[in-house]
């Protein structure tokens, strides 16, 4: 779909209050659609990034948990991009069952309400960690799915429940798999901005774990025009779309670039704390764009140098809404 075409338009995001989510709701403002977020409900009433933003986008706050109440967000929309999960590593492998329940459960509510409600497209976000360690470089969606973590497998059966919607009951479902997104509103559970964070803090030392994996990074502007891109493609229903950058670099040659986009002075140090458990670790991640570039016209715009600059800007001007903890990449 052009940016026309959404003009008007009533689009629901869950997960919306997120960094992806917020940055693709941003993008769909700007196009013209009428943006509806799905945010995780907090007794403390937290609407994350779109906090004050109730003039601009209808925030419904609820859990995907909650059947009834997903259906209710899902009424009366054009297009549902679903967003909306738990995404840290290390979590999920002291709380398995709530990736399940919030992972798959979650998912198989959005996607029955879209068919339930008739809505005309649905885009499930899925993730590079279903690839686990790369077989065969770059990676296209025909490689095999590996589970490497608990998050990583209820992604995949998230994956599957979605897909088999369009299968069983012609649902317009298509999944994107973006690789490693990174950019503003990141939280320091990942690796650039909690880099970045003891950077900006003045650290000496950088602490990380493994650093010879690689990983494909994909600014997350690119991202989101990538969410739209893949939403406006026919071809893509009932398949997956890798959204990735086609760039690899290793954790250890990232800390040093950041290093050098900081301006600081720092050395990295080895934490074995910070290292995944045995098998878990993912070696290498390179993905394979060619479906997103011919089936949805989409091409990455920033890159990496230019995206790691503008975060590092990000990260030092709100360096108080970020901690510079232990993190799994």
């Amino acid at each position: 779909m052009t940016s026309a075409a959404w003009s008007g338009q009533t689009v629901l995001v869950t997960g919306g209050e997120g960094f992806i989510g917020s940055t693709l709701v941003d993008h769909l403002l700007e196009a013209g659609a009428n943006v509806r977020a799905y945010v995780h409900y907090k007794p403390y009433g937290s609407a994350g990034y779109l906090a004050g933003r109730e003039d601009d986008v209808d925030i419904l706050a609820g859990d995907v948990r909650d059947a009834e109440r997903v259906s209710e967000a899902v009424r009366g929309c054009d297009t549902v991009f679903h967003l909306a999960a738990l995404i840290g590593i290390p979590y999920s492998y002291v709380a398995p069952e709530s990736y399940i329940q919030t992972n798959v459960i979650g998912t198989y509510n959005v996607v029955n309400a879209c068919r339930h409600h008739e809505v005309g497209r649905m885009v499930h976000t899925s993730t590079s960690e279903t690839y686990g360690t790369a077989i065969t470089a770059p990676i296209s969606e025909e490689h095999p799915l590996q589970p490497q973590s608990p998050y990583s497998a209820s992604k995949i059966g998230a994956d599957m429940m979605a897909l088999s919607f369009h299968h069983a009951f012609s649902t317009p479902v298509a999944v994107i798999r973006p690789f490693n997104t990174y950019g503003p509103r990141q939280s320091a559970r990942a690796v650039i901005p909690t880099i970045l964070s003891q950077l900006h803090a003045g650290a000496a030392e950088i602490r990380l774990g493994s650093t010879t994996p690689t990983r494909d990074f994909n600014y997350v502007d690119d991202t989101a025009r990538g969410f739209l891109a893949v939403a406006g493609s026919d071809r893509a229903l009932g398949h997956v779309v890798n959204v990735g950058s086609g760039r690899e670099i290793s954790i250890g040659d990232l800390a040093q670039l950041l290093i050098e986009v900081s301006g600081r002075d720092a050395k990295v140090v080895a934490d074995d704390s910070r290292v995944r458990p045995d098998a878990s670790e993912v070696e290498r991640l390179l993905c394979d764009n060619t479906r997103a570039r011919e089936w949805c016209g989409w091409t990455p715009e920033v890159p990496l140098e230019e995206g790691l600059r503008r975060t590092s800007e990000w990260v030092r001007d709100h360096l108080d809404r970020l901690e510079a903890k232990s993190y799994q990449i």
